[in-house]
């Protein structure tokens, strides 16, 4: 049994209210479902949410701002959630939009121990607003500080018993980079299996970045 595998309730006990929470997926595609719907039991409140978007109202990080669990959400689009819009302009809710890419980017270089990025995308723009800008030969870029998080809350296919992750498909996309960025690590998984069953060439994150382990109960329906 992996010395890392525990309970929803055990991997977040030591969440506290105003936790920055990174939350893996793309429109709910590897979003930890069940991690999500421990946050909502366990009623910790004020948290700084970042991730891609903030899924549907009854899906995914939706869940979050339906129950007004945020006080800041940090992503590249919110459409798919009307109440997010509507807590946006309501002054319920702060909600930073950025540029898909450069959100990416902020967590890797989080992720790698860097200040920050260089980017064009924005220049000329409202996105460039409060922001310093540094010209390159000739060429304005924005400084997009790294972003790191208390907690990164990721969804993989499989883990072996060290907690090295293989993700199916699609479901990749953000967990990853999180996973890189983060002081505590819960990857919910759908299958963990002994070491020496993965193929090293399928582990994308290796088990040293995984503090803790959470077995799915759930099908999984990516």
């Amino acid at each position: 049994m992996s010395k890392k595998l525990r309970t929803p309730e055990e991997a977040l006990r030591e969440m506290q209210n105003g936790a920055t929470v990174m939350i893996g997926g793309f429109l709910v595609v590897g979003t930890p479902e069940t991690l999500i719907e421990e946050i909502l039991k366990k009623g910790v409140t004020d948290l700084t949410v970042i991730g891609n978007d903030t899924g549907f109202p009854e899906r995914g990080i939706g869940k979050l701002i339906v129950a007004k669990r945020a006080k800041k959400v940090l992503a590249s689009h919110v459409g798919t959630n009307p109440e997010t819009g509507r807590q946006m302009h309501a002054g319920e809710t702060e909600v930073v939009l950025i540029p898909q890419g450069t959100l990416a980017e902020q967590v890797r270089a989080g992720g790698a121990g860097l200040g920050g990025i260089l980017t064009p995308t924005g220049v000329g723009t409202i996105v460039e607003e409060g922001k310093q800008k540094i010209e390159i030969n000739g060429k304005e870029f924005l400084l997009e500080l790294a972003l790191q998080a208390d907690y990164a809350l990721i969804k993989a296919h499989k883990a072996d018993e060290k907690g090295n992750l293989v993700y199916r498909r699609a479901a990749r996309n953000f967990n990853p980079l999180m996973a890189t960025a983060a002081k505590i690590v819960v990857a919910e998984v759908d299958e963990i299996v002994p070491i020496g069953k993965l193929d090293p060439d399928e582990i994308v994150t290796p088990g040293l970045f995984v503090t803790y382990l959470v077995k799915r109960e759930a099908p999984c329906d990516e």
